[in-house]
């Protein structure tokens, strides 16, 4: 059964999943008429190969970390890291420890 999206003015708790994430899968959070955001969360040693969004994203590590594949180089995120990726920009990531990530979609109109 799929999990409700969140309502406007409900407050979501984003915080650290600790010992609860290897067995929390993602979440869709909401999705709008312009973006969606989802609760990712990406165990220790999976992978996301290479894709592409068409909108523009934006990934902020909640806990743990990750390794981002965009255009030839490495970036590692870490707690507290955010990045803007535009859209069309082709990526992959690996889980470096357990982790949750905020992923954020703008969609064009």
């Amino acid at each position: 059964m799929a999990q409700p999206h969140a309502r406007s003015g409900e407050v979501i708790d984003l915080r650290p999943l600790g010992k609860n994430l290897p067995n929390t899968p993602s979440t869709a959070i909401v999705k709008g008429k312009g973006f969606e955001a989802i609760r990712l969360v990406i165990p220790s040693g999976k992978a996301i190969p290479a894709h592409e969004v068409a909108g523009d994203i934006m990934l902020h590590c909640l806990e743990g970390r990750v390794a981002l594949g965009l255009s030839g180089v490495e970036r590692e995120l870490a707690a507290g890291d955010w990045i803007f990726l535009e859209g069309g920009a082709r990526h992959r990531l690996m889980g470096i420890e357990d982790s949750s990530l905020l992923l954020t979609i703008l969609f064009d109109h």
